[in-house]
C-alpha cells in the first residue's frame, strides 16, 4: 500500500453525472441520509457473513453511529456517520467510491435524458437502480471524506473528494475495522430544502423517517449540561457544570417481517422496500408470507412499480435476500426464485436453516424448494387478484414486466398452467388495449373454433398484414404478438380452455361452418384447376425460393402473401436469430395467391397469350417481392424491384 496520495479523475461522463445527481436527482435532499445508513447497514450485515465463515473474524456490538459536530471559532459545520461493519480494501475503495453508477455511467444518463422528456417523470426512482445514492452526500456537503478499513488487515485506506470531478485516496488511520464517513456540511437553506443536519430533532425525524426499521442500532450523539449532584443526588448550588455526552438508540430495530402486519404503517414497508431494492418509488404490491410447523419461515415480498434498467441483462443478479435467524447469510439468493420472477424484491428468514449454509447446498435442500413454491404460487396468486380486481393496476403490471411472465411460459412447465390466465395481449378488437385469453374467449362468435394470433416487430405491421384479411371479413379477433420472446414463447402456448390457439401465418386457415368451409374448398379446387398451368410455371420460377405455390382462403384484398407450415420458423423468428448473429436454417415457404385477385386473370392472360412473354417473369418478381414486403421481410434485390416497378408504371 502506497503512503503517497494518490489523485484519480472521474472520467467525463461520471463527471457530468456527479453534477446531476448534486443538483438535479434529489428533490429530497435529507434522503442521503437514508443511502449512507442503508449502506452502513449493508456493511454490517457482510461483517456478520463474513464472520460465520471465518472464525478469526470478531463482529463485537455492531451498531451505526452519527455524529453532529459544529466547530468553535469557524462555525464550520460536519456530519459524521461511521460503522463497525466489514469496511473496504484500498482496491475496492477505487472500485466502490471511483467509479459513479459503476453498474452502467452511460446507461444512467440515458434514463436520465428519456426520464426528463417523460410526462411527470420522477429522476429519484432512478437513484437505485444505478447504484448512485452515495454520491448524494454531496447534495448536503461541500467535501466528503471516506476512512475505512477492512476486516481481517491491518491497514486503513483514506478517500476525499470535493465533488468537481476528482479524488485522492491515500493510507488512513482507524483502529478497528468499519467505516467512517465525514461530511464537511453545506450552509443550512431552508428555501432549498437543505435542513441544519447537525439538530438533534433533524436528525431523529430523518432517520425515524427513513430507518426505522434498520436492525442495527443508530445511535446519534448528544449533549448536555449538567450540574454536579451531591451525594444525595441533589444539585449543588455551586456545583461544577460538566457536559454529558450519551448515544442514545433513535431507530425501533424491529425486523419488519417479523412484526404484525397489522402493526406496520404503509410508509414503513415502503421505506423498507426501498431499502432492500434500492428503488426510490414506491412498489406496486406487497405479500407476506408466514408459516409455522416442523419447518417455519417468513417472507415479505414486493413486486415493484418500474422495471430496473439491467432487467434484460444476460448477467443481472437477481433473488432474495436470505436469512437465518435475522442473520443475513445471502444478499441475492437465486434458488428462491425462478429467473423469470427476477422483477421479485424481498427478504426470507427462517430460523430452520444453517448458518453455514452454502449455495451447494441450498440447491440440494428441500426446503428452500419448498420455500420457492410456496413463493411463487403466492406471488402468481397476488397476480391473479389484481387482475381479477384491480385491473388498471395489473395492466401497469403488465406493460413493465409482462415479457418475463412469457419467459416463464416459454422455460417453466411447473408454472405454464398458472401463468397462461396472466398473458396480456394487444387486439385487433374494437376498443380493446390489452386483453387476457379468457376475455378473448368470452368474446368469441359461436361459428369461431380456434384463437389466432400474429407475430412481428410492431403492431402496425401485423395490423395490415395480408394473412389477417379473411379473419377481419368474418369478425374474428386476432392478438397481435410483438415481443421478441413470443416467439419462444408461442411454441409452449398451443390451447386455452380446449380452444386451440394457431398463428395466422402458418398453415390453412379454415373459418365457418363445416358447410361452408367445404363450398369454398370446391370453388377454390375449381379455379386450382383453371389455373393449374400459371401456378405449375410460378412454381418453377420461383422453385428455389419456395416450396409450393397454392391458392388462398385467407386473402380478400390483397395479391399474394407467403404462408410457413405449422411447425416452420416464422420471418420474425429468422430475423431476431440474424440480429443474434446466428444463422437461421434455410425454410422455403408456401406462396399463396388470391384467386379473385385481377392480377392473376392478368397474368394468366399473359400466359395463355405467350408463355415465353418476358413480362411474366417479372411479374412473378413483382408478386413474390410484394409477399415479403407484406410480412416486412427484406427484399433479396431492391434496386431489381424497384427497376421492375418502374418499367411497369411506364408502359400502363
Amino acid at each position: 500500500m502506497s503512503a503517497q496520495p494518490s489523485t484519480y479523475e472521474f472520467k467525463s461522463e461520471a463527471r457530468q453525472l456527479l453534477d446531476l445527481v448534486i443538483h438535479s436527482l434529489y428533490s429530497h435532499k435529507d434522503v442521503f441520509l437514508r443511502e449512507l445508513i442503508s449502506n452502513a447497514s449493508d456493511a454490517l450485515d457482510r461483517l456478520r457473513f463474513a464472520a460465520v465463515t471465518d472464525q478469526s473474524i470478531e463482529t463485537g456490538d455492531l451498531e451505526i453511529r452519527i455524529e453532529p459536530k459544529v466547530h468553535e471559532g469557524s462555525g464550520a459545520r460536519s456530519l459524521v456517520i461511521s460503522d463497525n461493519g466489514v469496511g473496504m480494501s484500498r482496491d475496492e475503495v477505487i472500485e466502490n467510491l471511483g467509479t459513479i453508477a459503476r453498474s452502467g455511467t452511460k446507461a444512467f444518463m440515458e434514463a436520465m435524458a428519456e426520464q426528463k422528456t417523460a410526462e411527470g417523470g420522477s429522476m429519484e426512482s432512478l437513484i437505485g437502480q444505478f447504484g448512485v445514492g452515495f454520491y448524494s452526500a454531496f447534495m448536503v456537503a461541500g467535501e466528503v471524506t471516506v476512512i475505512t478499513r477492512k476486516a481481517g488487515e491491518a491497514g486503513a485506506t483514506r478517500w476525499h473528494s470535493s465533488g468537481d470531478g476528482a479524488y485522492t485516496v491515500e493510507d488512513g488511520s482507524r483502529e478497528a475495522h468499519g467505516t467512517t464517513i465525514i461530511l464537511h456540511l453545506r450552509e443550512a437553506d431552508e428555501e432549498n430544502d437543505l435542513e441544519d443536519f447537525t439538530q438533534d430533532y433533524v436528525l431523529r425525524k430523518t432517520i425515524k423517517k427513513y430507518s426505522d426499521f434498520v436492525t442495527y442500532p443508530i445511535k446519534v450523539r448528544t449533549e448536555r449540561q449538567e450540574r454536579e449532584r451531591d451525594e444525595e443526588g441533589n444539585l449543588k448550588e455551586d456545583g461544577e457544570v460538566k457536559t454529558v455526552v450519551e448515544w442514545p438508540v433513535v431507530n425501533s430495530m424491529k425486523a419488519i417481517w417479523t412484526r404484525n402486519p397489522a402493526e406496520v404503517e404503509e410508509e414503513e414497508y415502503t421505506e423498507f422496500y426501498k431499502h432492500i431494492s434500492r428503488d426510490w418509488g414506491e412498489p406496486l404490491e406487497r405479500i407476506s408470507i408466514r408459516t409455522e410447523g416442523t419447518f417455519q419461515y417468513s417472507a415479505l415480498l414486493f413486486i415493484p412499480e418500474n422495471p430496473p434498467f439491467d432487467l434484460y441483462y444476460r448477467d443481472i443478479k437477481y433473488g432474495l435476500q436470505l436469512y437465518v435467524n435475522r442473520v443475513l447469510i445471502m444478499e441475492r439468493c437465486e434458488d428462491l426464485l425462478p429467473s423469470w420472477m427476477r422483477f421479485v424484491k424481498g427478504v426470507v428468514d427462517s430460523p430452520d436453516l444453517s448458518l453455514n449454509v452454502s449455495r451447494e447446498m441450498l440447491q440440494e435442500d428441500r426446503r428452500v424448494a419448498q420455500i420457492r413454491k410456496r413463493v411463487v404460487k403466492k406471488t402468481l396468486d397476488t397476480l391473479k387478484t389484481l387482475q381479477a380486481n384491480e385491473r388498471e393496476k395489473y395492466e401497469a403490471f403488465w406493460k413493465a414486466f409482462g415479457q418475463v411472465l412469457k419467459e416463464g411460459m416459454a422455460t417453466d412447465y411447473d408454472a405454464r398452467d398458472k401463468l397462461k390466465p396472466l398473458l396480456m395481449f394487444e387486439s385487433s378488437a374494437e376498443g380493446v388495449d390489452l386483453t387476457d385469453l379468457a376475455g378473448y374467449v368470452e368474446r368469441m362468435p359461436e361459428d369461431q373454433e380456434a384463437i389466432y394470433y400474429i407475430t412481428g416487430e410492431r403492431r402496425s405491421v401485423v395490423e395490415s398484414s395480408p394473412h389477417m384479411e379473411a379473419l377481419k371479413a368474418r369478425g374474428y379477433e386476432v392478438l397481435f404478438l410483438t415481443d421478441p420472446v413470443d416467439e419462444i414463447m408461442v411454441d409452449h402456448l398451443t390451447e386455452f380452455e380446449g380452444k386451440a390457439i394457431k398463428s395466422v401465418g402458418k398453415g390453412e386457415v379454415e373459418l365457418g361452418s363445416e358447410e361452408e368451409r367445404k363450398a369454398a374448398e370446391e370453388a377454390r379446387a375449381e379455379k386450382q384447376k383453371a389455373h393449374a398451368s400459371l401456378l405449375e410455371y410460378l412454381q418453377k420460377a420461383l422453385d428455389e425460393k419456395i416450396k409450393e405455390v397454392r391458392l388462398s382462403s385467407r386473402l380478400k384484398d390483397s395479391a399474394v402473401c407467403l404462408v410457413g407450415g405449422e411447425n416452420d420458423m416464422s420471418p420474425q423468428m429468422e430475423r431476431i436469430l440474424r440480429s443474434a448473429n446466428q444463422a437461421p436454417p434455410v425454410v422455403k415457404r408456401i406462396l399463396e395467391i388470391n384467386p379473385d385477385h385481377p392480377v392473376l386473370a392478368t397474368m394468366q392472360s399473359l400466359y395463355d397469350t405467350n408463355a415465353e412473354d418476358p413480362k411474366l417473369a417479372d411479374f412473378t418478381d413483382l408478386l413474390y417481392g410484394q409477399a415479403l414486403l407484406a410480412e416486412g421481410s427484406p427484399l433479396p434485390d431492391p434496386a431489381g424491384f424497384s427497376r421492375k416497378v418502374a418499367n411497369l408504371m411506364a408502359n400502363i
